[in-house]
């Protein structure tokens, strides 16, 4: 069974060349494409991906704004965000929409191809540039619990 995928970017060649890369694999069926966020949302519905390619910026509708929606519906398809931009306010913002992963649009076809199947399994993907960025956050806000008894010493 294939894994059915929806591609929205507002660049036709972007569009173009991300469902020409997925149409190279036998797992991989590309179903519907949208030029930006409002079309995205209505190509979900009609087509039911298992996966959405979702670029940050578009216009009429972003796809922050429209991951939100996306997920919002009953049984959603998976969103993975693409974007050019290594913005840490996209990384937050899209997760906390719904979005399982998060990649540059620099990314290679062979991570591109892994990541649509890892977050069509339910699991979750980010850039690795992103995740190094989300751990030293987690970790700076995190207060460190006081030491407990003498420091460990060899």
């Amino acid at each position: 069974m294939s894994v059915r995928v929806a591609v929205a970017d507002d660049q036709e060649v972007v569009r173009a060349g991300f469902g020409a890369l997925l149409g190279t694999q036998p797992d991989l069926e590309v179903v519907a494409t949208a030029a930006d966020g409002a079309a995205a949302v209505r190509v979900c519905r009609d087509h039911r991906p298992d996966v959405v390619l979702m670029d940050v910026r578009m216009p009429v509708m972003d796809g922050i704004e429209a991951t939100r929606r996306v997920t919002a519906e009953p049984d959603p398809p998976r969103v993975l965000m693409l974007t050019t931009f290594d913005l840490d306010e996209h990384v937050y913002d899209a997760l906390v929409a719904g979005a399982s992963g998060f990649l540059l649009k620099d990314v290679t076809a062979e991570r591109l191809f892994d990541a649509v199947r890892v977050v069509a399994a339910g699991e979750a993907l980010l850039a690795p540039a992103v995740t190094r960025r989300l751990i030293g956050e987690f970790a700076r806000l995190r207060p460190r619990p006081p030491s407990q008894g003498r420091p460990w010493t060899r």
